[in-house]
C-alpha cells in the first residue's frame, strides 16, 4: 500500500467515525493539499476553480479521488452526487475541475439510519447563507455609490444591502450560539457577517444579519431557559475537556512510538501544542485524530522548525517563509532521524 493510500484511509476512516460519510474535499484537507482558508475563499466565490488552488498538481489530486473512490467501493460505502453553491448572492454552482465529478462524490455509510443519512443528504445540499462583509475601510456599492457598514459583493463589486433587497435585516454579533442558531431558523432571509482578522490574516465570522422580528422571537426563547442551557454548558464544556486530554495523551503516545528518541515532556509539550481546540493545528485535523503518521510528523517537524533552529529569527528579519524553511531542512532531518533514532 502506497503512502498516499495509507494517507487518504486514514483520513476517510476517522470521517466516517465523525460523520458517517467522506466528502472529498474534506479528505483532501485532511491530508494536507488543500487549506481550509483555500476552500473557505473557493466557497465564497473568490477562487474560480478549486484544482488551480492545491498545493499539488492536478493529475495528483485525481490520484487521491481514485484511491478514495477504490477504498470506499471496498468499505461498502454508497456513493452519491452533490451539488456545491458559492456562498455568494445568486449563487452559482462551485467548480472543481475539468471533470467534478470525483469531487462532487460523497460517500455515505449504508448502515445509517434512514433520518441521519437524510440529515446529511440535507446538509450537503443546502444553498449556503450569502456572505456580507463588515467595511474596514471606504467603499462605494457599484450599483448606487453609496456606502455602509456591510455590503455583499456580486461580480467582484461591492453591493450595498439596500441594493441587495437586505437593508431590512439587523445586524447580531457572534457570541451567543443559541440565540444566532434561534434568529437563523425563525428568519426567512439571512446573511454571514464576516470581517478581515489582521492577526491572522483571513476574514472570521463576526455575526449573522437576520430579521427583526425573528431576532426578537429568539431573544424570548433565550430568556425562558437559560437556566437550563448554562447547565448543558457545563456538561458540555466538562465532556469536550476529558476528550482533549485523551487526545493529547494518545497523541503523545503517538510521538512517542514513532520518535523513540524525543524526551517524554517534550513529546507531551508537541502534543498540547498540536490538539489546542479551534487552533486549526494538525492535531485537530482528521489524520490527526487519527495519530496519522504523516499528521503526527507534521508535528513534531514544527516543533523542530520553531524549537531548534534560527526559523524564526529569519522570518523577523524579513526572509520569506518558504526560503527561510529551505535553509533550515537539512537540520530539520537530522534532528528529526536522531529523534527516530536511525542517526
Amino acid at each position: 500500500m502506497s503512502a498516499l493510500s495509507t494517507r487518504v484511509r486514514t483520513v476517510a476512516e476517522e470521517l466516517v467515525r465523525r460523520k458517517g460519510t467522506v466528502a472529498p474535499v474534506e479528505v483532501l484537507v485532511g491530508i494536507g493539499w488543500l487549506s481550509t482558508r483555500t476552500v473557505d475563499a473557493w466557497r465564497h466565490g473568490k477562487v474560480p476553480r478549486l484544482d488551480a488552488v492545491a498545493a499539488v498538481p492536478p493529475a495528483r489530486l485525481a490520484e487521491a479521488l481514485d484511491l478514495l473512490r477504490d477504498w470506499a467501493r471496498g468499505r461498502g460505502l454508497e456513493p452519491s452526487l452533490v451539488d456545491y453553491a458559492a456562498a455568494t448572492l445568486g449563487a452559482g454552482a462551485l467548480r472543481f475541475a475539468d471533470d467534478d465529478t470525483p469531487f462532487r462524490t460523497h460517500w455515505t455509510d449504508p448502515s445509517l439510519t434512514p433520518a441521519r443519512r437524510a440529515r446529511i443528504e440535507a446538509r450537503a445540499n443546502a444553498v449556503p447563507d450569502p456572505v456580507a462583509h463588515k467595511a474596514d475601510k471606504r467603499w462605494h456599492c457599484a450599483l448606487c455609490r453609496e456606502s455602509g457598514d456591510y455590503h455583499f459583493t456580486e461580480d467582484d463589486q461591492p453591493v450595498c444591502l439596500t441594493c441587495a433587497d437586505m437593508d431590512h435585516l439587523v445586524f447580531l454579533p457572534s457570541g451567543d450560539a443559541a440565540l444566532t442558531r434561534r434568529a437563523r431558523a425563525a428568519s426567512g432571509l439571512a446573511a454571514i457577517v464576516m470581517t478581515w482578522h489582521k492577526p491572522r490574516k483571513r476574514f472570521i465570522r463576526c455575526g449573522t444579519l437576520v430579521e427583526r422580528a425573528a431576532l426578537e422571537t429568539a431573544e424570548v426563547q433565550c430568556l425562558a431557559d437559560e437556566d437550563a442551557r448554562e447547565r448543558r454548558r457545563l456538561r458540555d464544556r466538562a465532556r469536550r475537556d476529558l476528550a482533549d486530554v485523551a487526545l493529547t495523551a494518545a497523541f503523545a503516545a503517538r510521538v512517542a512510538e514513532l520518535f523513540p528518541g524525543l524526551p517524554a515532556e517534550r513529546a507531551h509539550a508537541i502534543a498540547e501544542h498540536a490538539v489546542v481546540r479551534s487552533s486549526g493545528r494538525v492535531g485537530r485535523s482528521a489524520a490527526g485524530k487519527a495519530l496519522d503518521e504523516h499528521a503526527v510528523t507534521l508535528a513534531v517537524v514544527a516543533a523542530i522548525r520553531h524549537e531548534e533552529t534560527d526559523y524564526d529569527a529569519m522570518l523577523m528579519a524579513g526572509v520569506p517563509r518558504a526560503v527561510a524553511r529551505e535553509r533550515i531542512r537539512d537540520t530539520v532531518e537530522v534532528v528529526l532521524s536522531r529523534w527516530r533514532g536511525t542517526s
